[in-house]
């Protein structure tokens, strides 16, 4: 019996010594993670829901600017229509006084 008493006594002793190491990996755990954490503040690092919302907007803008991307493609294919009130200004008409000197005779304005 005395032997069975000491194999009970061992196996309460490695009980206690098994949960007394899961208490400490728990507290080592809480610890590591709280200054990771800290860490992570100190370091101004976006969380994951700053990257989401980043996400979500670059993708907008990614959609807008494919559509722009498009318009602009679409307005450059289209042929050059000029307007006559649209002339360039080396195609501007000239001045009757400007005519007038040209053609060697007197202009009245």
């Amino acid at each position: 019996m005395q032997q069975n008493r000491l194999f009970d006594d061992f196996a309460r002793l490695m009980t206690d010594a098994a949960g007394a190491a899961q208490g400490v990996r728990r507290e080592a755990e809480t610890m590591v993670k709280a200054q990771i954490e800290r860490m992570l503040r100190d370091m101004d690092v976006a969380t994951r829901e700053e990257v989401e919302v980043l996400r979500d907007l670059v993708a907008s803008l990614r959609a807008q600017n494919d559509a722009l991307a498009a318009r602009v493609a679409a307005l450059e294919a289209k042929p050059s229509e000029a307007k006559p009130s649209e002339a360039k200004p080396s195609e501007k008409p000239a001045s009757a006084k400007a005519r007038g000197a040209a053609s060697g005779g007197t202009a009245t304005a």
